[in-house]
């Protein structure tokens, strides 16, 4: 879906503001209220916007420990392995991949005592061959979008 200038504006908004009223959002744009709901309306129909719970911290939820489990799957179960993922629930994402493994998942664990356990788990689903882990020291660019709107918001104003 094209965005357009006015759209990478309210995307700016939402990631800026997330916590503002449709109306507020309206005055700060210079746009009638209808006019910004139908935008918004589009967007997350289109799939723009996927969302609009809060951003919550594994961390200040006890899991301070953040691991990238690569898992390979005997060849024929992947759907299977990724439905029994899904019940796991340090699993914060995974995703099927190319390249060395065939899922990638984000886990989240209490200490590394508990990432073995969460690990030893996913080593005794049907379907998995092996598993190799990579523990995150550090968060250097933090999960953003911003930087992507902007980029896509000047491509639409040329």
């Amino acid at each position: 879906m094209a965005v357009d200038e006015l759209d990478t504006r309210i995307l700016r908004l939402l990631l800026e503001q997330p916590r503002t009223s449709v109306r507020e959002y309206a005055r700060i744009l210079g746009v009638a209220r209808g006019t910004l709901q139908a935008r918004l309306d589009r967007l997350e129909r289109n799939g723009v916007i996927t969302g609009t719970a809060p951003v919550l911290s594994p961390a200040a939820l006890g899991h301070p420990v953040l691991a990238f489990v690569h898992i390979e799957v005997t060849q024929g179960h992947l759907d299977d392995v990724g439905d029994a993922l899904a019940a796991v629930p340090e699993i914060v994402e995974a995703f099927s991949i190319t390249g060395g493994g065939d899922l990638l998942t984000r886990v989240v664990a209490r200490d590394n005592a508990h990432l073995e356990d969460v690990i030893q788990k996913l080593i005794s689903l049907p379907g998995v061959v092996r598993t190799r882990t990579e523990v995150a020291l550090r968060e250097r660019v933090p999960y953003r979008l911003l930087p992507l709107v902007e980029s896509v918001g000047r491509a639409a104003g040329k």
